[in-house]
């Protein structure tokens, strides 16, 4: 965890530091520390470095700890906002620029902790979150390039020929890989092989129409047409309630 301590005292810097080294909830963590006394030097920190969790004071030498924290939402990885200040009277504004907490010198261990503790708990529902969102794409490799779809956008994917055809809402795209190898990417109840040739996100199916035989064939929100095999009906039958 990288953690940035921007004041214009050094005084304070180092007790800050000493308390958050001494942190229970930082214990069992490995903890890289960075220090700044004014605006200018703590941005070129945080654009070098991906800190994740900002110590900020509001007067920082003529300059203002609110006009650092109005920058961090430029940054690809925005810092958590910790405002450690002497000034009790900036607590409302401090939390219109998302600060997670508000910190007041002199400075006490286990207010430290506490915030430390609350932050640590938002960088973990964040990786959470972030794990959630990369989990929900999917790159397939065509003859020329690769591209990544949004698992939630796919309709349909269908082998012809040896050729495997991914349609989504807004494209098709074709390529040699198969369709075991689509199945084994598309793990959520929502995908599910309707031929040996074809699945489909059942959240895409407009219609269930009687085909030859007593097989069935979907209309999808496309509009196109997916025959359902023979050994596959029971099984999509269930899943859609019909």
């Amino acid at each position: 965890m990288k953690i940035l301590i921007v004041d214009d005292e050094q005084l304070a810097r180092a007790e800050l530091s000493y308390l958050i080294k001494k942190s229970p909830c930082l214990q069992n963590m490995e903890i890289k520390l960075f220090q700044s006394e004014d605006v200018k030097t703590g941005l070129g920190i945080l654009i070098k470095e991906q800190i994740d969790i900002i110590f900020l004071d509001i007067s920082l030498n003529g300059d203002n700890g609110f006009s650092l924290a109005q920058q961090l939402h430029q940054l690809p990885y925005a810092p958590l906002i910790i405002f450690a200040t002497a000034y009790d009277e900036f607590a409302v504004k401090a939390f219109s620029v998302d600060a997670l907490d508000y910190i007041l010198k002199p400075f006490e261990p286990e207010r430290i902790n506490q915030a430390l503790t609350k932050a640590i708990r938002a960088l973990g529902n964040r990786h959470d979150s972030q794990k959630e969102s990369l989990e929900n794409l999917l790159t397939v490799e065509l003859n020329d390039r690769n591209i990544v779809i949004k698992k939630d956008n796919l309709i349909s994917a269908t082998v012809n020929s040896g050729v495997l055809t991914i349609t989504t809402k807004t494209n098709r795209y074709q390529t040699k890989n198969t369709l075991t190898w689509i199945k084994q990417r598309l793990t959520a109840a929502k995908f599910v092989q309707v031929h040996r040739n074809s699945l489909v996100n059942l959240e895409a199916v407009k219609e269930v129409q009687p085909w030859f035989n007593h097989t069935t064939i979907l209309v999808m929100a496309n509009n196109d047409k997916i025959q359902v095999g023979r050994s596959y009906q029971k099984e999509l039958k269930r899943r859609l309630g019909v």
